[in-house]
């Protein structure tokens, strides 16, 4: 089983788009995928129509085990199932702050899914926090969209700096450009000096009217409009992010 974060410091970057299109694309390739919502706001769980268990608290996604399994909810999609959110998941923090080997707490209550899925994407709220760096501590890859604009890429820039202070394995972080704006001079002079520095993936996910509808349509952009340019980059994405995984 692997394991693969979006994330990002900064809001508002297509995080959770990603989530959603990675994992219908992973589980229509054929891996049994679970996404993992993780963000209070629960957008992930809204776009597949998942509600959470009536009393899902917190405490089920830490205890693991039982507790964990009986949280989790088929979509409506063949191979993809959601553990979804729920609005106790901002005490997350103070509930790890107050566990042994805190940092490590997910990977461990996780650990009870692997004999039954291949791929395990976790939609990650922003902010560096402690659930932060549980994440980090548990994902085979981090995918880090970063929009092309001098903001953006100083939260890249902060995360890479995060990594480095704490001695954590910056080879785990995939950045790629999102929302990205082909005709803008601003995103393409940043995209050129950040490719230049290496390490982001080849796929651009463009600024598209089509993803701002996955919450309109409660869907993927790759159910509706699979054609479609912005669907076309999301598929790209899951391809060179399975192959990175080497997840077939």
């Amino acid at each position: 089983m692997k394991i693969v974060s979006v994330y990002s410091i900064k809001g508002g970057v297509g995080k959770t788009t990603t989530a959603a299109n990675l994992s219908w694309a992973a589980a229509q390739a054929g891996l049994r995928t679970l996404l993992v919502d993780l963000d209070p706001q629960g957008a992930s769980s809204f776009y597949f129509r998942v509600r959470p268990m009536k009393g899902a608290k917190a405490t089920r996604l830490l205890a693991g085990g039982e507790s964990l399994l009986s949280a989790i909810r088929a979509s409506d999609h063949e191979g993809l199932d959601v553990l979804p959110a729920h609005l106790s998941y901002r005490h997350l923090d103070v509930m790890l702050d107050g566990m042994k080997k805190s940092t490590k707490r997910l990977r461990k209550a996780l650990a009870v899914v692997e004999p039954d899925y291949d791929l395990v994407v976790l939609d990650a709220p922003p902010n560096i926090t402690l659930l932060s760096e549980n994440l980090f501590e548990a994902s085979d890859r981090i995918l880090v969209p970063v929009i092309p604009t001098p903001l953006s890429e100083r939260t890249w820039a902060q995360l890479q700096g995060f990594f480095a202070d704490r001695g954590l394995p910056a080879d785990r972080l995939r950045p790629f450009f999102s929302m990205a704006q082909t005709r803008s001079r601003i995103h393409k002079q940043t995209m050129i000096r950040l490719r230049e520095a290496g390490n982001f993936l080849d796929v651009v996910i463009p600024q598209s009217a089509d993803i701002e509808r996955m919450a309109e349509r409660r869907e993927p952009v790759l159910v509706f409009a699979p054609t479609r340019s912005a669907a076309k980059a999301c598929r790209a994405l899951c391809t060179e992010v399975l192959s990175d995984l080497e997840v077939t």
